[in-house]
């Protein structure tokens, strides 16, 4: 693996992103990508069902350059290379969001993009790659793929741009965790979607060294439970299969790092299952005018469903982290 990625030199498992950390990773990024608005979410179905003395607040993410948070990682990552090496360009695995953004950040910072991605994956997010300039390699699965973007990486040169492990992902991801400190009264609560945890662990980091006693909690889909496996057993999981149409929220296995941050911050993960996130996303849509993929609305999921007596009467946030939808998979998945 092309070093220092995605672990540095001197680097420790027991490392955590600090608040410093992930303020010079916001100065770094810089406009390479903007600081997303949030908003109080207000109306009177959601107060039916959550209760009026809840208050929820949102960080709208899904309004980063590319449409979901990914970019902030990945580019922290591309930032730290040398000059030779981001030359050879950069190489990853992805179900799309990450593949989207490897895309971006190549081309915003001069060099190329070679990703892998299952042949499966939604074919908006292939063509949205494609056009920031990325050559896509087909998977047949998730295995598969990872195995892959290594031989890429070993014949190439490329460096792997990993989609959620390793402290400048993590970093980098934390700085949406940062701008929503600042944009938002302090909290009680915060709900957020897990899969890798790359935005859970930089997230939840960036709020609970900011607001020690604030409780976060990670949504999960029923069909991709990794990280609850892995905190049940105490050890990273690999999953045997995945069935879930969040698809952003399905990684094959849980990474050492990654879940070590978790642990840390995290205190408490909660499964949803499909027909959760498709009301979900119906909520999202009607009470905030948004359409968002399924794994954009797993905050929401968890709101209305396993976590609405854990924040009942509290200030909550939720996240809104992505929605690379194309229409009629909008459509089919909410009526």
């Amino acid at each position: 693996m092309n070093e220092p990625f995605p672990y540095p030199e001197s680097f420790r498992m027991d490392d955590y992103p600090t608040l410093q950390q992930i303020k010079q990773a916001k100065d770094r990024l810089g406009s390479l990508v903007i600081e997303t608005p949030a908003t109080s979410w207000r109306d009177a179905r959601l107060a039916e069902l959550i209760g009026g003395d809840t208050e929820v607040f949102v960080k709208l993410e899904l309004f980063q350059v590319t449409g979901t948070f990914k970019p902030r990682g990945a580019l922290n990552v591309m930032l730290h290379l040398e000059k030779p090496q981001l030359e050879r360009g950069v190489t990853a695995v992805s179900a799309g969001n990450h593949a989207i953004a490897t895309a971006y950040a190549a081309k915003v910072l001069g060099t190329t993009a070679k990703v892998v991605m299952p042949k499966n994956a939604n074919a908006l997010r292939m063509k949205l790659s494609r056009e920031l300039g990325a050559e896509i390699v087909l998977a047949d699965n998730p295995h598969d793929a990872f195995a892959r973007v290594r031989q890429i990486e070993q014949e190439e040169g490329r460096t792997f741009i990993h989609p959620f492990e390793g402290p400048l992902t993590l970093q980098g991801t934390g700085t949406a965790g940062l701008e929503f400190v600042n944009q938002v009264p302090r909290l009680d609560a915060m709900i957020l979607p897990i899969g890798g945890g790359g935005l859970c662990a930089g997230f939840g980091a960036a709020l609970k060294q900011s607001w020690p006693d604030i409780k976060i909690y990670g949504v999960e889909p029923e069909g991709a439970p990794s990280m609850s496996l892995s905190f049940e057993q105490g050890k990273p999981v690999t999953l045997d299969g995945i069935d879930t149409i969040a698809d952003s929220l399905a990684p094959p296995k849980a990474e050492p790092y990654t879940f070590s941050v978790c642990r840390r911050f995290v205190d408490d993960i909660v499964r949803v299952s499909d027909q959760q996130l498709k009301a979900a996303m119906r909520h999202v849509f009607y009470g905030l005018k948004l359409a968002v993929e399924p794994a954009g609305a797993a905050a929401t999921a968890g709101l209305l469903g396993p976590l609405k007596e854990n924040v009942k009467g509290q200030r909550v946030g939720i996240i809104v982290c992505g929605t690379n939808i194309d229409l009629d998979d909008f459509h089919r998945l909410i009526s």
